[in-house]
């Protein structure tokens, strides 16, 4: 559906999308080898099966180059045709510069503006395809939004109740105005920074810098993360997200054809789903397969979502995340 507004311009929303997902699978038997847990333990907790794992030689600027480069050729732009870049991430490739400056290089972009949205956790993506949105209707910006993670490189293989959550994957969207456009119809965000120590890795800032005693320790690794009250809110955020966007854009969730959340664990996705009175099969889930990845898993689920034909032409599809911060956010697709 090609849609236009009263100037006859065509709408700002997503004109290619695409994904990278490294080649090695990891399965919950594996990490028996690193923890005392197993695959019936995962799954009765998480619902996690399957994640995938980046190869030694992969950074976090190779995951988001591949995305990057699949959601040009996804809506037929060459890298000439971006005029901005943002990229959300809490992995990235060097503490500085930022990560956005090594796939502005390798992309061949030239010096266009560049950016890191970090520190959002796992509402990084979402997030920033609302200031690509803004960008877009201030100055008629080409956006190149990117959300990517390499977690498995910075978290403690040894803490089980964390450890076996998360895989690495990026996944990336061109953002702007164009025919055919997936047009964004309305977004919303929020942050409550007085939870920002129950999630998070503290180690590393100017807090508590990183330090040999630190290292020797493992702290430098060690995620904190209270798992009730992350449940809590993040049940809570997403579903209230989900309702405020829906109703800015003028409709309900009935109009809604398929909501697409943060995959942070099924128990979490399931929760969200009755207390938003959606039925399975309007709520795509690939959590088993890929684990938590992070600011990569909306564009991860979206991207599968489309590819195996759950989304139709005209059909409303509503994304939301939760994550550190605590911020959510929450946008509202047409197809």
């Amino acid at each position: 559906m090609d849609t236009q507004d009263a100037r006859g311009r065509h709408p700002i929303g997503l004109l290619g999308l695409g994904v990278y997902l490294p080649e090695r699978v990891m399965t919950n038997d594996e990490w028996s080898e690193h923890v005392d847990t197993s695959d019936e333990w995962i799954v009765a907790r998480t619902g996690i099966r399957t994640r995938r794992i980046a190869g030694d030689e992969e950074s976090t600027a190779d995951l988001a180059l591949a995305a990057a480069r699949a959601a040009l050729a996804d809506g037929a732009f060459e890298p000439a045709d971006i005029d901005e870049i943002v990229l959300a991430t809490d992995t990235p490739e060097v503490f500085a510069p930022d990560t956005a400056a090594y796939v502005q290089a390798r992309l061949g972009v030239g010096n266009i503006p560049c950016y890191d949205l970090a520190g959002s956790g796992c509402a990084g993506f979402v997030l920033a395809l609302d200031i690509a949105r803004s960008r877009a209707l201030a100055n008629g910006r080409r956006m190149l939004v990117i959300g990517v993670e390499l977690i498995t490189r910075l978290m403690n293989w040894k803490d089980r109740n964390t450890c076996v959550l998360f895989g690495d994957a990026a996944g990336a969207a061109v953002v702007g105005r164009g025919p055919g456009a997936v047009e964004i119809l309305a977004a919303t965000a929020g942050t409550d920074g007085t939870k920002s120590d129950i999630l998070g890795l503290e180690t590393g800032g100017t807090r508590q810098p990183v330090t040999m005693e630190r290292v020797r320790q493992g702290l430098h690794k060690n995620l904190v993360m209270d798992g009730r009250e992350v449940f809590r809110q993040a049940v809570h955020r997403m579903s209230a997200a989900s309702l405020e966007v829906v109703s800015t854009a003028g409709v309900s969730m009935d109009d809604v054809a398929l909501v697409v959340p943060h995959q942070a664990n099924l128990r979490i996705l399931n929760a969200v789903a009755a207390r938003l009175g959606l039925s399975d099969e309007r709520v795509f889930i690939n959590v088993q397969k890929y684990g938590n990845t992070g600011s990569a898993s909306v564009p991860v689920a979206l991207w599968e979502a489309r590819d195996v034909g759950l989304i139709k032409p005209g059909d409303l599809v509503l994304l939301t995340a939760f994550g550190a911060g605590f911020h959510w956010a929450a946008v509202l697709l047409r197809f």
